[in-house]
């Protein structure tokens, strides 16, 4: 059970939601950090609190300080400071809710300070899974997923003594906004148009994620990290209505789903209080008036990215990051206005066959490759 949290990335979509059930379940806030939201920030440090507010951009830092002179919250700028704010002794959790490669060394320093770790920064697994998860084994450091399809199967196992037992894990996506198009279709899509995701409100990186669906092969490759389970082992359906969050199948043909409101709260909620469960003061699922459930396989051609997710787990070593990497920068490109949707795939598939891939990599090995690849994305649109 949870007392004290940091969270890495305060100022996004899951940092709010983090600090809103922090409210609800009265948990004392020691640390927040975000990029260079100083507003935003200012409003949180007045409400919470907290120990050490970290803005990795000096500028912004240096604003927020002045703006909160009247606190008691000490104000740090720069990446080593998101390493403090990920170890401070006090926080029992660490709710890792950045985007992007900049949350692996700070879950890792967390890990090693033998901190619980609220995951929600799928590319930590995704780009280092296996030096994570070894790490968090050593360390006896404890991990919870907060992704709502990776909580749905956290919860799932609970009463699952033996690994071996699973046939697969079955995560649910919704489709996203362009479901039912083709691919000629799909490259017709502007920015506002994937920003416009039908389930859920998350940061515009994700959200352009969940519309290539990236976002869902991120997904594949973080299940088979945690689960420790090869890629046959790990399914993906279209299930529009977001309301099944994924599936656990049992070599006996047993079946188990959870089932939730599309509210991240949920998971969040799961992550504090495991292994014990809260009271939560949200409105529960209905049964009784909720849209009927469907499900149908995802199309593969229409949308690449998750071809090229699964590619790259097969392939193993670097090439995960590497696919991350192209992948954060064409994204970035896109938000920008500088590429098309459908080069994202392109790009990404580009700089996969383009860079080297090392095998059983380390730690500097796959930040190389991280940069190899963005460099190679923009290598691509010149």
């Amino acid at each position: 059970m949870t007392n004290t949290i940091s969270i890495l990335g305060s100022t996004g979509s899951i940092g709010r939601q983090t600090l809103d059930v922090a409210e609800q379940m009265d948990l004392r806030v020691a640390a927040i950090t975000a990029n260079s939201s100083v507003e935003r920030m200012e409003r949180q440090v007045r409400q919470f609190h907290p120990r050490l507010a970290v803005l990795t951009d000096v500028c912004a830092a240096k604003d927020l300080s002045v703006r909160i002179a009247d606190t008691d919250t000490r104000v740090l700028s720069g990446f080593d400071a998101l390493l403090e704010a990920a170890t401070l002794p006090e926080a029992d959790t660490v709710v890792t809710a950045v985007v992007g490669m900049v949350g692996l060394k700070p879950t890792l320093a967390a890990i090693e300070a033998k901190k619980r770790i609220a995951l929600a920064n799928k590319e930590t697994l995704v780009c280092a899974g296996e030096l994570v998860m070894d790490a968090a084994d050593r360390c006896g450091a404890e991990i919870i997923p907060v992704d709502s399809e990776h909580s749905a199967i956290f919860q799932c196992v609970q009463g699952c003594a033996d690994r071996g037992e699973i046939k697969r894990l079955i995560l649910t996506c919704s489709g996203g906004p362009f479901y039912g198009m083709s691919h000629e279709e799909v490259g017709k899509m502007t920015k506002a148009d994937a920003l416009r995701h039908p389930n859920w409100t998350m940061g515009p990186k994700i959200t352009v994620d969940s519309a290539t669906l990236m976002n869902k092969g991120l997904e594949v490759i973080e299940a088979m990290r945690l689960y420790r389970l090869p890629l046959d082992q790990v399914d993906v359906v279209i299930h529009r209505q977001s309301i099944v969050h994924s599936l656990v199948e049992y070599k006996d043909g047993a079946v188990l789903a959870q089932l939730g409101t599309p509210d991240m709260r949920l998971p969040i909620r799961y992550a504090m209080t495991y292994p014990e469960r809260g009271v939560n003061p949200a409105e529960p699922l209905d049964l009784l008036s909720c849209p009927p459930l469907t499900f149908a396989a995802p199309d593969r051609t229409a949308f690449p990215s998750l071809q090229l997710a699964e590619e790259a787990a097969t392939q193993g070593g670097t090439a995960c990051a590497i696919l991350n990497g192209a992948n954060e920068e064409a994204v970035r490109l896109f938000l920008e206005d500088r590429v098309g949707f459908n080069d994202i795939a392109d790009l990404v598939a580009r700089t996969r066959a383009q860079v080297a891939v090392t095998a059983q990599p380390s730690l500097e090995d796959i930040l190389e490759a991280d940069q190899e690849a963005r460099q190679s994305v923009l290598r691509g649109t010149l």
